[in-house]
């Protein structure tokens, strides 16, 4: 009768734990997270929607954009005039208008309120896109809106401006 050789599977879960455990720390976090996938719309010409954009990218959302402008994708999406901003956007069902941080975006996304996205107005100096050296630091006071599905708004956040 032949004697059985040693089990060699220990020693090969040794190796592939051994073999995950270095993948793991070698790869960059970003490849470990999924990204957030968004449809942004804006005008081809604008540098503060790039930069925006831009913003959205080194925190984990992916970009899909729609150089055509963004009047008809604002008004489709069933954004008053008055919450106007250089660009819109859609994520996971929520409309973005205007300059709005991702930690607003996080949030909002965290949190699913039953409404229609956020907004920020206008095009205030100091939010993402509109804080490059340009505008030499300065951040002017402004709120993020979160827009219901009746047209109402209330503040979700303020940010504090700085001369």
């Amino acid at each position: 009768m032949r004697e059985k050789a040693p089990s060699s599977k220990p020693m090969r879960r040794m190796f592939l734990l051994s073999m995950l455990a270095l993948g793991a720390v070698s790869m960059p976090a970003a490849a470990t997270s999924p990204s957030i996938a968004m449809q942004v719309w804006k005008d081809p010409n604008c540098g503060c929607c790039k930069d925006w954009i831009a913003h959205l990218e080194q925190s984990g959302f992916r970009a899909s954009v729609v150089d055509e402008g963004n009047n008809a994708a604002r008004a489709r999406l069933g954004v008053a005039q008055k919450f106007a901003s250089c660009h819109t956007a859609l994520v996971q069902g929520y409309v973005i208008e205007g300059h709005v941080p991702v930690a607003d975006i996080q949030r909002l996304l965290k949190e699913k309120p039953k409404a229609l996205g956020l907004a920020v107005p206008g095009m205030p100096i100091g939010s993402p896109g509109m804080d490059g050296p340009a505008y030499g630091g300065r951040r002017d006071a402004y709120q993020v809106l979160l827009i219901q599905k009746d047209g109402s708004a209330q503040v979700f956040t303020s940010h504090a401006g700085k001369a």
